[in-house]
């Protein structure tokens, strides 16, 4: 790395970013050191349904990072065990003397229609999104009050805000991720502690088992996204919500599709009605719903409110 890279957004600060071994993780490791970061690149090394293990992926990262001159650890440890969240905190402390920003990214996927989804399934998706970023988030909050900043950035899901076939696991860990976020946000603010999400959209091989097309369609859908959609194009927004630079945003979600950011609305009251006499059953029926049926929200899913192309 040249001296100007080192001097980037991120120079001084320690980061660690879980699940990149690979697709969006690894970019986002790469790319946090490319702008100064020492970088604690955690994976556990297993498949997208979260079978196995392979400690040669995060290592490989972390030697990639070295060998361009940067600062790396590789870890190893499950983001569904407290303790494992733990000794991630304590490595970067340990080996960079700090730790400034925790982006949460590790998944995996068990996709399943619901009325065939398994308890197992759901527990599995749920343990390593909703739990693993609650564990890192928590593991860092006590370090991050003390030193009286720090940041968090979750890896959200639009199948989570707006939805999609077959994932209601994921798409409950997802959503989830989101009240959690902003729960952070509130809680933390007294000690310059933010906490954002973003919902990316890359091809990656999260993406490669979603349900709901044809094989032709898949193939399709694949190499488009491929062309248009890059995991690389979602770390630089990762990188900035990491850093200094977004002192002021905090308990927000943002996307990313190919070269565009954008910013999501929250849930928020869209329509009031009052009844003096007050609500029965028959008077919701013939009142409340003839008035709410044109701001009822449709049953789309990503891809119908995304309808145009990536550019």
């Amino acid at each position: 790395m040249t001296s100007n890279e080192s001097a980037g957004l991120l120079a001084d600060k320690v980061i660690l970013v879980t699940g990149a071994g690979g697709g969006i993780g690894r970019h986002i490791a790469l790319h946090a050191a490319r702008e100064g970061a020492s970088v604690v690149v955690n994976d556990l090394g297993s498949t997208v349904g979260g079978d196995g293990r392979d400690a040669a992926r995060a290592a490989q990262v972390a030697a990639d990072i070295e060998s361009a001159g940067g600062r790396a650890v590789a870890n190893t440890d499950s983001v569904t065990d407290w303790e494992a969240a733990q000794r991630m905190v304590q490595s970067a402390v340990g080996t960079f003397g700090r730790l400034d920003a925790v982006i949460n990214n590790a998944g995996i996927l068990r996709d399943r229609i619901f009325h065939q989804l398994g308890v197992d399934e759901f527990d599995a998706v749920v343990k390593v999104h909703l739990y693993g970023a609650f564990h890192l988030s928590r593991a860092a909050a006590s370090l991050f009050r003390a030193q009286g900043s720090g940041a968090l950035v979750h890896m959200t899901s639009t199948s989570g805000l707006i939805g999609n076939l077959g994932q209601a696991n994921y798409a409950a860990a997802k959503l989830g991720i989101v009240g959690l976020s902003r729960s952070i946000s509130l809680d933390m603010a007294r000690f310059n502690v933010r906490s954002n999400c973003i919902a990316p959209t890359a091809f990656s091989r999260m993406i490669e088992s979603i349900p709901g097309q044809s094989a032709e369609e898949q193939a399709r859908f694949r190499e488009k996204l491929k062309a248009t959609v890059r995991a690389d194009q979602v770390a630089p927004l990762a990188v900035f919500l990491a850093s200094d630079a977004a002192c002021e945003v905090s308990g927000q979600v943002f996307g990313v599709r190919g070269n565009e950011v954008y910013l999501y609305s929250q849930p928020r009251p869209v329509r009031t009605m009052h009844c003096d006499a007050g609500w029965s059953p028959r008077r919701l029926a013939e009142q409340m719903l003839p008035a709410f049926r044109p701001s009822l929200t449709p049953l789309d899913r990503a891809r119908d409110v995304f309808a145009w192309d990536a550019v």
